[in-house]
């Protein structure tokens, strides 16, 4: 239940324009201090994992693993997605939230 109600909030922040996905473009947001969050696909490929936690880590940006790359594209209407940056505050507080609430039980 938690769960999709995180899918749909992610639909919501893309409809909002407070979303970007792809790894450099998430990248280069964390390095410019625009990503509030970054949620990654539990099947994200070891290397791009690795190079996701240590940027977010070094700028210190919350990372999420969570969903599959279906399920993260699926819920904000595009192809599969490995990685996903919440650029807006308000967003990611309210997402922050819901994960803590999902990993509680």
């Amino acid at each position: 239940m938690i769960k999709q109600k995180i899918l749909q909030f992610l639909g919501l922040a893309t409809r909002a324009r407070m979303t970007v996905t792809g790894e450099e473009l998430v990248v280069n947001e964390v390095r410019r201090g625009n990503a509030k969050m970054v949620i990654l696909a539990e099947d994200a490929s070891a290397n791009t994992n690795k190079k996701l936690h240590d940027k977010c880590k070094t700028y210190g940006v919350a990372v999420h693993v969570f969903g599959t790359r279906f399920e993260l594209g699926q819920a904000i209407g595009k192809d599969e997605r490995v990685v996903i940056a919440i650029t807006d505050a308000g967003f990611a507080k309210k997402l922050t939230s819901l994960f803590d609430e999902n990993n509680r039980g």
